[in-house]
C-alpha cells in the first residue's frame, strides 16, 4: 500500500515537538497468515529508504520467530533500534544475544508490557502494583547496566499491564537499581499540577 504522504505527514507533526521528541516506534503485528519474513523485511527495507535522518526510529516484532541476524543487520545499516519487550512470549535480550546482538545502534528502547489477559483477570484499576515484579526488573537492571557500559542510551516504557501500575514499575526499577550500587540515573523532569502545561510547553 502507498502511504507515503501519510507518513510523510505524520513525521511532520511529530517534528512539532522538536527538543521533547524521543523515539518514534514502529508497532507490528503477531503475522501469523499473509506475510513471510523475507516478505516483511522487504517492504522495511524499502520504508526505511525514506525515513528522514535526525529521527529516531524503533522497531517491534511481535512473533519470535522473526528475531534473527538479518533483521538486526537491516536495523543497523538504518540506524534504527530493535524493541526490546518484555512479554510473555518474547524472549528475554539475554536471550536473543544468543543468537545475534539486539543493540543495533547507539540507543535502544526497552518496553515493560506485560501480560495484558493475565493481568485484567486480577484487575482494571491500575492504581497500584499487583504482581510481583522485583525478580524480573533485576534481572532488567543488571541488562540495563551492561548496555549502558557500551555508552548506549537507554529509553525505557512501562505499561500498567507489567505490574498493575506504570509508576510504580518505574519508580522501582529506579530503586533496584540503586541498591545494586550503579551510578546514578537522571531524576525525572517535575512539573507542578496547578501550572496546567501542556505538551508543547516548557517547564519553569
Amino acid at each position: 500500500m502507498d502511504c507515503d504522504g501519510e507518513f510523510e505527514q505524520f513525521v511532520k507533526t511529530m517534528s512539532i515537538l522538536e527538543g521533547k521528541l524521543g523515539a518514534m516506534m514502529l508497532q507490528f503485528p503477531y503475522f501469523n497468515t499473509g506475510l513471510t519474513p523475507v516478505q516483511f523485511l522487504s517492504r522495511l527495507k524499502a520504508f526505511l529508504k525514506k525515513m528522514p535522518s535526525g529521527y529516531k526510529l524503533a522497531v517491534e516484532i511481535r512473533n519470535k520467530q522473526w528475531l534473527n541476524d538479518r533483521l538486526a543487520d537491516l536495523l543497523r545499516e538504518h540506524n534504527v533500534a530493535l524493541v526490546l519487550a518484555d512479554r510473555k512470549w518474547m524472549p528475554m535480550p539475554n536471550e536473543i544475544a544468543e543468537a545475534f546482538d539486539p543493540i543495533t545502534t547507539d540507543w535502544t528502547y526497552i518496553r515493560w508490557l506485560g501480560d495484558r489477559k493475565s493481568i485484567e483477570q486480577i484487575t482494571k484499576t491500575w492504581d497500584r502494583s499487583v504482581v510481583d515484579r522485583t525478580h524480573k526488573l533485576s534481572s532488567w537492571v543488571d541488562y540495563c547496566e551492561q548496555v549502558q557500559r557500551r555508552g548506549v542510551t537507554i529509553f525505557a516504557y512501562a505499561n500498567n499491564h507489567f505490574g498493575g501500575h506504570a509508576p510504580t514499575t518505574v519508580r522501582q526499577f529506579r530503586q533496584l537499581w540503586s541498591a545494586k550500587g550503579l551510578p546514578a540515573l537522571p531524576e525525572p523532569r517535575r512539573i507542578q499540577r496547578e501550572t496546567s502545561l501542556s505538551l508543547f510547553d516548557e517547564p519553569v
